[in-house]
């Protein structure tokens, strides 16, 4: 795909966050688009993003577990980026009116960085050792894609259909647990919602990291120290609309929320 095509497929996701209207697939349009011109596209609608201020403070991998693949279509994982304006406190009111088109909640394990990391070549073990944190959080996704219509290469264009995130008060070392087992149990509006475990992302939230490490660093992008990394939802994508609280409880570490209005 040309540049100039790529640079107009970039501004126009973005307008469309910014309008929040949605957008027909871009594989519907570009029947030949690839996952690197997707990923050159998402480059695009991040770098207005950053001209209008914004500062890129993390990444994410997303549809990383079976329940979210098999709810979307899309069987291999997504990747993306987070700005300072996506990060929410926990206990946040979340405006959807005006902000947010079509919002999902997805319960996640945060990674604090405390170490640069580099792929190709990264280890689950690098990414224990470059971690200085894990975080209870929720991920609202949210995509410019009309009617979550989406295939591979349209979330990768759209950032990884990433919405906000709410980070959780507790932070813990994760080498004080074992990952793959961590339990976690979502809420909304007080009723039990759905459960996961840390193992529904790849088999291991540092498998995921790992994964996402490796596959930026083919485009020559660090994870760097300090930025957040998401690892993926450990259950299946929740609609919400205003009204809606969400919160989740991960066993033993701590827990997270957030009010839709």
């Amino acid at each position: 795909m040309d540049t100039q095509k790529i640079q107009q497929l970039g501004d126009e996701l973005y307008e469309a966050l910014r309008a929040q209207k949605t957008l027909p697939p871009l594989t519907d349009r570009e029947s030949d688009i690839s996952i690197e011109d997707a990923y050159h596209i998402s480059l695009q609608m991040l770098n207005r993003r950053i001209e209008s201020g914004e500062k890129v403070v993390g990444k994410k991998i997303g549809v990383t577990s079976a329940p979210v693949q098999e709810m979307l279509g899309v069987f291999q994982p997504d990747f993306g980026f987070l700005t300072d304006a996506m990060v929410f406190e926990d206990g946040s009111d979340i405006s959807i009116a005006g902000h947010m088109i079509q919002p999902r909640a997805e319960g996640e394990i945060a990674f604090r960085l405390k170490a640069d990391l580099v792929g190709p070549g990264v280890t689950e073990q690098d990414v224990l050792d470059a971690t200085e944190s894990i975080i209870p959080c929720f991920e609202i996704v949210d995509s410019r894609i009309h009617d979550w219509n989406i295939k591979i290469q349209d979330t990768v264009a759209d950032n990884a259909s990433c919405g906000v995130v709410v980070l959780g008060q507790n932070e813990v070392d994760p080498r004080d647990y074992d990952l793959p087992n961590l339990k976690m149990t979502i809420y909304k509006n007080g009723e039990f919602n759905s459960e996961g475990l840390g193992a529904a992302v790849q088999g291991n939230p540092l498998t995921a990291v790992a994964w996402l490490a490796n596959t930026l660093g083919e485009f020559d992008i660090p994870f760097k120290a300090g930025e957040i990394i998401l690892s993926g939802s450990l259950v299946p994508l929740i609609p919400v609309v205003a009204g809606d609280k969400m919160s989740l409880e991960i066993e033993g570490i701590g827990g997270c929320s957030c009010n839709f209005v």
